[in-house]
């Protein structure tokens, strides 16, 4: 496609570019960009909206899943955790484990006083950490600490876990703030007492 030419001051001067099919191509992504953006948007809204819940839930579905194999003595890890803590008896302290862990679940399950909840799961799941310095050769290859074996793995794995708490937390506390501040800022009705007189 040509492009445009005009005379001035006795020259052809060129005023716009011949289109070619980039430059149509770009007019449509142009044109269609901002339907996409608003899509997005839509979408980030809707993920920002259910996120927090996902997160609780997966969450809790997961510590009660492993308390309860804790609980039943029916869990791979009762060595590594009775290991961890050589000085407590094993037979109590795996389904005493299994019990915290699935009444930490329901509680995220349920959802009320997350930021209790959160503290508690973050300070246990710290407590799993100690298999690193209680067991550095279950959890490290040749005792190099940036090798890592599967139980040192499984173990590590926990600091997603330990900041998805933290991110609930903050998040409560960040919800309840905002929901204070906005019945302070409220306006409030002038009162008007009548005299008991009148």
């Amino acid at each position: 496609m040509p492009g445009a030419a005009r005379i001035i001051g006795g020259r052809v001067a060129v005023t716009s570019m011949p289109r070619s099919a980039n430059s149509e191509a770009v007019s449509v992504v142009r044109r269609g960009l901002p339907r996409v953006m608003n899509r997005l948007q839509g979408a980030s809204e809707l993920l920002a909206r259910f996120s927090l819940p996902l997160l609780r839930v997966s969450l809790g579905v997961v510590f009660i899943w492993f308390g309860a194999l804790k609980f039943t003595q029916s869990t791979p890890v009762a060595e590594l955790v009775a290991n961890t803590v050589p000085f407590l008896p094993a037979r109590w302290l795996v389904p005493a484990l299994g019990a915290f862990e699935v009444i930490l679940g329901v509680a995220l399950l349920v959802g009320r006083r997350l930021g209790l909840v959160a503290l508690l799961m973050v300070a246990h799941l710290s407590g799993t950490l100690l298999v690193l310095v209680t067991q550095p050769g279950v959890a490290f290859q040749g005792g190099n600490p940036l090798m890592l074996t599967m139980t040192g793995e499984f173990v590590v794995k926990n600091l997603v876990l330990m900041a998805a708490g933290v991110v609930l937390a903050t998040a409560t506390v960040g919800r309840a703030a905002a929901r204070e501040s906005a019945v302070d800022a409220a306006p409030v009705a002038p009162v008007t007492v009548l005299d008991p007189a009148e």
